[in-house]
């Protein structure tokens, strides 16, 4: 077991409780936002536990450009699955309605840009993702039991840009 896996078998039982719930929902976005900001997307606070991406979307009802710092797992084909957990809160996250409306977007990995078309994970296809993400994140789905929802999960696909 490395490092990491101890380190993260550690702090995942933190992550689970309704304090830190409430601090990842309120406190940790301005966060990276700011670290994102100043290490022109190269660095993010969570990143040093886990693989991270900042999503770049369009609002679902706005048309305004969103951007949301999300742990993704590498799904072992050169595509990311990215879950709307929300920390376990009762309502998807924004930025899931955003891809449900306008599925091309764009992410930035270790301060990369890239394009990606998000794919919604089909039902029948859940028990897999879940099995993927938990091998990076121990008990990650317990997020989605304890928020009483089906969490949206997506597979961003990397696509080529229009010339």
């Amino acid at each position: 077991m490395s490092v990491v896996d101890v380190v993260r078998a550690v702090i995942a039982p933190v992550t689970r409780t309704s304090w830190f719930r409430w601090f990842a929902r309120t406190g940790l976005p301005p966060v990276e936002r700011f670290l994102s900001r100043i290490t022109g997307g190269r660095a993010q606070l969570t990143a040093f536990l886990v693989p991270s991406l900042v999503l770049h979307t369009v609002g679902a009802k706005s048309g305004v450009p969103r951007d949301a710092p999300l742990m993704y797992t590498a799904d072992g084909r050169g595509r990311a699955l990215v879950a709307g957990t929300n920390w376990a809160g009762a309502r998807h996250p924004a930025w899931t309605a955003n891809l449900l409306a306008h599925p091309d977007a764009e992410i930035t990995v270790r301060g990369r840009r890239m394009a990606v078309r998000a794919i919604p994970v089909p039902d029948d296809e859940r028990e897999a993702a879940w099995a993927i993400m938990e091998a990076q994140w121990p008990d990650y789905r317990e997020y989605e039991r304890d928020s009483g929802r089906t969490a949206r999960i997506f597979v961003l696909q990397p696509v080529k840009r229009p010339d």
